[in-house]
């Protein structure tokens, strides 16, 4: 039996940033891993696969410059689905061995298996051979991360009814697909597949797609998604699907608003899972919530005083971004290291949609609920000279500030790059900037931080009670 200072479960962006932390500070670490390969479903399966197709549907279909210098460039009908799927493999492949190289860089301890906790302190691998090799540890992190949820009533087989995994594993591309939940992965794969030509119905079972946006930037990314042919049908649901043998006929979805839809390919994207299958978190004394998921403190403790877990598997947010950081302050907690114990309490969220969605602070709803007095400005990137050289003339930023004090409290953008703008938002909402600060700001031009601005001039013209354009 070999003694760590920690043993790290799951290998992930969390994991592996929690690992390379407590590495650095001279401690001796073990990461489990049961996958062949470093990674999760960061890095193999999730993040980086989506938003590699995202630009990889962008690039085949043409869809930002077609006909942008005058001249309509003719895509190839006949690119492959190895084609399509080449960069995603790349991208995950050359990511998975960065991650891996890091940790044996940092003296890291790799065990590729399954691990089981056998008590609270003592881990076993279940290697792909059949053999066992058991760990022990001081601390213990799981970040196993999450798996995609499967009602009991769909007929999953990887090959036509997918998840947000299998999917991942096309081997043609689908005539018409049917997805169903408007979440993060439903809408991202519903516009994906849109760009390149599939026809894509997304079934929702409420009224809105994305309900924790603000509610202006939900409306119009269903305004660019029905423009761009995906077919929504709110307030909807099934309770089963009708999958033939025959693969030439199309899979038959009875809706609860009396609609059929027939298509050619199925893909489940409501929800997820806390990553603890065969894990044997009751050996460990380790308490649960709710779809497998693991309670934690502040300090991303377990009840158990020395098991700490992070990431997907302790469920919201669930985003990498902040996966990461979890991984690195629970390392600092649990070893007293004098390090960030918390992250920042403001922070952006990103939906890679085509076009892309990004929001950091409060919506208009929010602000409501918190019965602030807030006003709004807008500005259209096909208002700014630079959208109009890009030709992205669909994007919108807007701005919410409080009206006493004109301090920034939320922004949101719909539009190209939306995911890599908001970084400038957030630096306004967390530092509490005013709108006379950002107009007093000098940006390149022309750049598309230029709408920063004019939402601004856009706001003060709505408190004034008329449009201002300086």
């Amino acid at each position: 039996m070999k003694k760590y200072d920690l043993i790290v479960i799951g290998s992930g962006p969390a994991g592996e940033k929690a690992a390379a932390r407590a590495a650095y500070f001279g401690f001796q670490v073990a990461v489990i891993e049961k996958a062949p390969r470093v990674g999760g479903a960061g890095i193999l399966t999730g993040t980086l696969p989506s938003k590699t197709l995202k630009e990889t549907a962008l690039y085949f279909s043409g869809k930002l410059d077609k006909g942008l210098y005058g001249v309509d460039r003719q895509f190839s009908r006949e690119t492959s689905i190895g084609d399509f799927m080449f960069r995603k493999d790349f991208v995950t492949t050359s990511e998975s061995n960065q991650m891996h190289n890091n940790l044996l860089r940092h003296k890291i301890d790799v065990y590729f298996g399954l691990g089981q906790f056998h008590d609270s302190k003592t881990v076993g691998v279940q290697k792909p051979d059949g053999d066992e090799e058991v760990l022990t540890a001081d601390y213990i992190l799981v970040s196993t991360g999450s798996y995609p949820y499967h009602p009991p009533n769909i007929p999953f087989d990887g090959k036509r009814v997918h998840d947000s995994d299998t999917i991942l594993n096309l081997d043609r591309f689908p005539h018409t697909l049917a997805v169903i939940g408007a979440g993060v992965i439903g809408c991202e794969y519903a516009t994906i597949f849109s760009t390149i030509g599939t026809k894509v119905f997304l079934v929702n079972s409420t009224d809105a797609i994305l309900p924790f946006l603000d509610k202006a930037i939900s409306q119009a990314l269903v305004d660019k998604m029905n423009k761009d042919g995906v077919e929504i049908l709110f307030n909807t649901s099934f309770d089963q699907i009708e999958v033939s043998a025959d693969e030439s006929q199309p899979i038959r979805i009875p809706l609860k608003s009396g609609r059929t839809l027939e298509v050619d390919m199925f893909l489940y994207a409501a929800g997820r899972c806390g990553n603890i299958r065969g894990l044997h978190c009751d050996r460990a004394g380790i308490t649960l919530g709710p779809r497998e998921t693991i309670l934690v403190d502040t300090d991303y403790r377990t009840n158990v005083p020395h098991i700490f877990a992070v990431g997907d598997v302790i469920g919201f947010p669930a985003l990498a971004s902040i996966s990461m950081d979890q991984g690195r302050i629970a390392v600092s907690n649990m070893f007293n290291v004098g390090d960030v114990k918390q992250f920042a309490k403001v922070y952006p969220f990103a939906i890679y949609t085509v076009p892309e969605v990004s929001m950091v602070g409060l919506t208009e709803e929010a602000a409501q609920k918190e019965g602030l007095d807030f006003c709004t400005g807008q500005a259209r990137y096909g208002d700014m000279p630079r959208g109009k050289i890009m030709g992205t003339e669909d994007g919108l930023l807007k701005i919410l500030f409080t009206r006493e004090d004109l301090i920034v409290r939320g922004v949101h953008i719909m539009g190209n790059i939306a995911s890599e703008l908001i970084h400038y938002g957030l630096t306004l909402v967390q530092d509490q900037k005013t709108l006379h600060d950002v107009i007093a700001t000098i940006f390149n031009f022309p750049t598309l931080h230029d709408l920063y601005k004019y939402a601004c001039y856009d706001g003060l013209g709505n408190l004034a009670g008329r449009k201002l354009k300086d």
